[in-house]
């Protein structure tokens, strides 16, 4: 396994609430699962209830961003007596090194679960070097 300093993630930081919310509502910090091979990094990014529409990766300054919105299910009849899943905001960041391909990086949301895959530029792929005799 490679070096674990080639991606990690942002340290939470204080910000004012009216400088990070502009709107309301809850935000929650999705789980993350990270895997790599010798080709890319994969993250799989769990984001229940957040459509294609809803969700925003973006790549600026070596930070991956990721957020997606929950609305609220309005279609379900009758009074709410209780509610378990909340609604609101994902939101979290990861810090790229020089070892992602940045323009080759592929986004997928299937079933709640957003894959990203971050290939590794051919430098940083480790390869065999074929000896010759003679």
């Amino acid at each position: 396994m490679a070096d674990t300093k080639e991606m990690k993630v942002m340290e939470k930081q204080a910000v004012a609430i009216p400088a990070e919310q502009t709107k309301p509502g809850p935000v929650f910090t999705p789980n993350v699962d990270i895997f790599e091979t010798e080709q890319a990094i994969t993250l799989l990014v769990d984001m229940p209830g957040v459509k294609t529409d809803d969700l925003n990766v973006d790549l600026r300054d070596d930070t991956l961003t990721l957020t997606g919105d929950v609305s609220p299910d309005v279609g379900a009849p009758g009074e709410k007596i209780f509610v378990e899943y909340e609604t609101g905001r994902y939101y979290r960041q990861f810090s790229l090194s020089e070892v992602i391909a940045q323009e080759k990086i592929d986004a997928k949301l299937r079933d709640g679960v957003l894959r990203l895959t971050l290939p590794k530029v051919e430098k940083a792929t480790p390869r065999r070097i074929a000896v010759q005799a003679g």
